[in-house]
């Protein structure tokens, strides 16, 4: 833990004192959640893509508060309406020496649609029709159609060497045969669930970073990865519990970071003609899929009381949630207001839609994918059971959560989703609009919403290049989705990390991504 490879003394008081970057330092981080693979392409996990950018570059970067800033690429513009170029940083060379080259671009975008993991990374490259090589340090990416967002998609658009070959899959990547990046850590080894061991990159076009050697260890239980940093086992941990933050906010031996994130937790009431898992009135499935009903969803909607869950759930680190993005995001509609807590008007709509003593249901959250995500689900079944309803609510590991959710299996689910671009189509393309697997929208919808008057305003802004058009339909489409409680956002979560007082200078991310390339010891 910030362990000194050169011990005091005084020859090496002189050393530091005319040579700093001779102090090499390991830095051991305890985080919730972990990869689920080393393949950059496996998977849009949130906690997937934070480790691997340690080890692979993005052709776009994004700040912390997910302004575009170059990558790989170090300028895009659109030469076409249906086509993009993007310059390519040059002198870039891959973990093995090979040079980084306008061929592994083009050979990473068309990988990804042949990489079957549990969340598609074809969220990234929907837009995309072709890939042109213009030379070594230019690529030309032609698109479906218009493509305003084209670069937003691309901060997640992990570059291998393409050299990589078709066969090169989890084993290969896993074992370390396969990670070879462009990004400021190499890979050492990675135990699943366990420990991702990096070493220093000499040399990366963006620096050398601090830290020779990083361990990201995978602590998913809260008051465990507490335990390790009072321990003196990490030096910082991602997602303090809220049940924890007050007490080590006043630690005069802890240090705090607090953000504000992109994230909200999201309930998906499945409008299926028939539910995935029954639901049932006195024992019995009920004829039909009651979440169908516009009534019953705004029933839900009505029985949450949001304030409650920020105040008391979470103890404060949230605030409350109308629609899918952040105020201030791109397609953000001021139009809709804050959500109502109206119990005896939900009572009233379940009477009116034929469940006036409610009815048994599943409910199926995430237990570990960002702070809070299990209280909060325990929080609304208790609420909604004040209509009367039975929930069943069952908060699972992200593992075995995420691939049922893909297979559709839930009935009504919750959880997290940011908007990690900072404009609508991001999240409205994948989670709102009809399932289209041709035009690449759709992929995240689990619930079978379709209304095709959302998808075709959000098409037409996906297809609008003037800037402030584009934003109203997009607003637009925010009004419709919420109306129709397409999904019913509950909470914007806060982030908050922690270390020893006086050890990191550290500065939050609002996609809550820990960099371990930006953060720094404390200069004594």
């Amino acid at each position: 833990m910030l362990r000194n490879s050169l011990r005091t003394g005084i020859a090496v008081a002189a050393l530091l004192a005319a040579a700093p970057a001779a102090f090499s330092q390991e830095l051991t981080i305890g985080l919730r959640a972990g990869p689920d693979s080393i393949d950059p392409h496996w998977s849009t996990l949130g906690s997937q893509a934070e480790a691997l950018r340690h080890i692979y570059d993005t052709l776009v970067d994004a700040d912390e508060t997910l302004q575009l800033k170059p990558g790989l690429a170090v300028s895009w513009e659109p030469v076409t309406d249906t086509a993009w170029d993007f310059k390519l940083r040059e002198g870039v060379t891959f973990h093995d020496g090979t040079p980084f080259t306008a061929e592994d671009v083009k050979y990473s975008i068309d990988r990804i649609p042949n990489v079957t993991g549990p969340m598609s990374m074809t969220l990234y490259t929907k837009y995309v029709e072709s890939v042109e090589v213009i030379d070594d340090y230019t690529v030309r990416v032609h698109t479906k159609g218009i493509a305003p967002a084209l670069p937003n998609d691309f901060t997640r658009m992990f570059i291998v060497p393409s050299e990589t070959g078709e066969g090169a899959g989890n084993e290969e990547f896993n074992s370390g045969e396969a990670a070879i990046g462009t990004g400021p850590y190499k890979f050492v080894s990675w135990e699943p669930k366990g420990d991702l061991v990096l070493e220093r990159y000499e040399g990366h076009w963006r620096g050398d970073t601090p830290w020779e050697r990083v361990v990201r260890k995978e602590i998913p239980d809260d008051a465990a990865r507490v335990a390790a940093l009072r321990s003196g086992q990490v030096d910082l941990i991602n997602y303090v519990p809220a049940t924890d933050f007050l007490s080590m906010e006043n630690d005069p031996d802890i240090e705090t970071f607090t953000s504000d994130s992109v994230y909200i937790l999201n309930v998906q009431p499945s409008v299926k003609d028939e539910e995935p898992q029954p639901i049932r009135v006195n024992g019995e499935e009920v004829e039909g899929n009651p979440l169908q009903d516009l009534r019953v969803r705004k029933a839900l909607d009505l029985a949450i009381n949001r304030q409650v869950l920020v105040d008391v759930v979470l103890e404060g680190l949230g605030t409350p949630a109308n629609q899918l993005m952040p105020e201030g995001f791109f397609g953000y509609s001021d139009e809709i207001g804050e959500k109502e807590y109206d119990i005896e008007q939900a009572r009233e709509l379940l009477a009116e839609a034929g469940y006036p003593d409610g009815f048994e249901i599943d409910f199926t959250c995430t237990n570990n994918r960002v702070p809070g995500d299990a209280v909060v689900c325990e929080a609304l079944a208790q609420m909604w059971s004040r209509l009367g309803l039975t929930v069943n609510a069952q908060a699972l590991n992200g593992t075995v959560f995420f691939p049922a959710a893909a297979n559709e299996e839930y009935t009504m689910a919750m959880s997290a989703w940011g908007t990690l671009t900072g404009e609508a189509a991001y999240t409205y393309g994948a989670m709102v609009h009809s399932k289209d697997p041709e035009k690449g929208f759709g992929n995240f919808n689990r619930t079978g919403y379709s209304n095709p008057e959302f998808d075709e305003v959000f098409v037409e802004g996906t297809q609008t290049l003037d800037t402030e058009a584009r934003r109203a339909l997009y607003e637009q489409a925010s009004v419709i989705a919420m109306e129709d409680r397409a999904l019913i956002p509950t909470v914007i979560l806060q982030t908050v990390w922690a270390a020893e007082a006086d050890t990191l200078e550290f500065k939050p991310r609002v996609d809550q991504e820990t960099r371990a390339w930006v953060i720094e010891p404390t200069s004594e």
